[in-house]
């Protein structure tokens, strides 16, 4: 099921104990390095104090699962060749960075009759009786 080179997510699963996690990595990250019959080693980032370590740990398979972060990449990079194959037949240029929305259409906002209510900060007051009764 796993390779090497695959993302993977840890996940603890409190049925198996044998090959679990130590709490610092659950729900952490980490790209397959080596794979044997029952475990998967990887390589996961884990912060001590000010630095980042780089941490290879072994964990049986129970404890992972595959980690969807790369799926919405992989299917854009797939639309993305679909409109490069497109644009080729038709001859025509594609854009295939992504675009920030646009700003809105320009509109009227109706008030049906009311008057506009401006806002502003509210003044400021010295609460010393406040205080007072408080206490």
């Amino acid at each position: 099921i796993y390779k090497k080179g695959d993302i993977v997510d840890i996940k603890g699963m409190g049925t198996v104990q044998k090959g679990m996690p130590h709490k610092c990595y659950h729900g952490k990250t980490g790209r397959v390095y080596n794979v044997t019959e029952h475990a998967v080693g990887f390589v996961v980032n884990k912060q001590v104090k000010g630095s980042i370590l780089v941490k290879r740990i072994k964990v049986h398979i129970e404890h992972i699962r595959h980690s969807k972060s790369r799926d919405s990449f992989l299917k854009h990079v797939e639309e993305n060749d679909q409109k490069k194959k497109e644009a080729k037949e038709k001859g025509t240029w594609v854009q295939l960075k992504c675009q920030p929305a646009p700003p809105r259409e320009a509109h009227f906002v109706r008030t049906n009759g009311k008057e506009p209510e401006l806002l502003g900060p509210i003044p400021y007051e010295f609460m010393e009786r406040l205080v007072l009764k408080i206490n």
